[in-house]
């Protein structure tokens, strides 16, 4: 069980009298690709805010390496450091440069030496393929470019989590395809790494676990094979039958 870094009892969001997510259960371990894929509105990005309370669960349990994170006095600054988390809309700071983008939350957030933040910066921003690009301000940079800037700015903060919020939905066609691989090359680095996506092809070849979500619940949850191959759930075969004879 040491290897389990996040795990989620019950957990459950309302809006008012609007249950969004009910009764989720789910765990991660250390290394783990999981997918969360369904219907707009299903609670995909409610679940994923949820993780680092972005969106604070009306009910429920999220613990980390064990520790209850809903529970008074825990350090969520720590926390969100540890989880970091990708939006769609990449909310980088325009006024400052890609380097400065990525050096600013390590120092403010991590207390590191600015030089070492720096050299941790150039080292990420070169590993996603962006380091020509250092001195840029985000307003040059194409939609996928800043994606991969926001990515090295979470990654840059060695969290052992990264949360992707539907991280290529704001991006042109021809841009999908190089922050995919930007995310294929980290999971294969090993991090942890949970990514609610409409991307039915990244959730397949790079998933060790798809989590399927229909109105609010976990529907189904399983292996690529068994959930792209053998999906038990009418809902999740009917979800699937129209992205994949759109792929």
């Amino acid at each position: 069980m040491t290897d389990t870094i996040l795990e989620v009892q019950n957990l459950q969001k309302k809006f008012g009298q609007h249950e969004v997510l009910r009764d989720i259960n789910l765990t991660v371990t250390k290394g783990e690709v999981l997918s969360i894929i369904g219907r707009s509105g299903s609670g995909k990005s409610t679940l994923l805010r949820g993780l680092n309370l972005l969106e604070p669960p009306t009910s429920g349990t999220i613990l980390f390496h064990g520790e209850n994170v809903l529970a008074d006095g825990f350090n969520l600054t720590q926390y969100r450091a540890k989880v970091g988390m990708v939006f769609q809309s990449f909310n980088l700071f325009n006024n400052l440069t890609v380097l400065e983008n990525v050096v600013v939350p390590q120092v403010t957030v991590l207390k590191r030496d600015k030089a070492e933040a720096k050299a941790k910066a150039i080292a990420v921003l070169k590993q996603l393929g962006m380091d020509p690009f250092v001195n840029a301000k985000p307003a040059q940079l194409s939609g996928g470019q800043k994606q991969r800037v926001a990515i090295a700015r979470s990654v840059a903060m060695d969290p052992e989590v990264l949360l992707f919020d539907e991280p290529t939905s704001a991006l042109d066609p021809e841009m999908v395809d190089d922050v995919l691989n930007a995310m294929t090359d980290l999971a294969k680095t090993g991090l942890t790494m949970i990514v609610v996506t409409h991307e039915m092809q990244f959730a397949r070849d790079v998933s060790d676990t798809v989590l399927f979500m229909n109105e609010g619940v976990v529907a189904e949850q399983g292996t690529p094979e068994q959930i792209f191959g053998d999906p038990q759930q009418a809902v999740t075969q009917d979800f699937l039958k129209r992205y994949l004879n759109r792929a």
